[in-house]
């Protein structure tokens, strides 16, 4: 069980299990959607995960891509593709302890900033 937030707190969330994958993500639309230049995310069984307090705010990012964001704060906290409706990605970074999931593969490589660096010790993969 691990639980996270945003930065304002006002949303707080929590999952159960394991999540079945860790990854850092390069492509072009979690750049934009974070400001970052690459974007961290596990990803657990929707039933998992249970909003504890607040309510996320809903984008469309994409046809069949629904993100979630604190739309106090606006940190980014979930990308979830019509593609894997059982599935749910939430952000490392938004956890309490993101330190215990550390991504085992990185994503989308082919849209990855030519100054960010990759990790040496993941899988890498052009897309996902």
């Amino acid at each position: 069980m691990a639980d996270g937030g945003c930065l304002c707190g006002a949303v707080r969330y929590r999952f159960s299990g394991t999540p079945s994958s860790s990854v850092n993500c390069h492509c072009r639309s979690c750049r934009r959607a974070s400001g970052a230049p690459v974007v961290a995310w596990i990803t657990v069984r929707c039933s998992e995960l249970s909003v504890l307090c607040g309510s996320p705010a809903v984008f469309h990012s994409s046809p069949g891509v629904t993100r979630q964001f604190c739309n106090r704060c606006g940190t980014a906290l979930t990308y979830q593709s019509g593609r894997h409706p059982e599935k749910i990605d939430i952000t490392t970074a938004s956890l309490d302890d993101p330190e215990a999931y550390p991504a085992t593969a990185e994503v989308w490589l082919e849209h990855r900033l030519s100054w960010q660096p990759t990790s040496p010790d993941t899988e890498k993969s052009e897309g996902f």
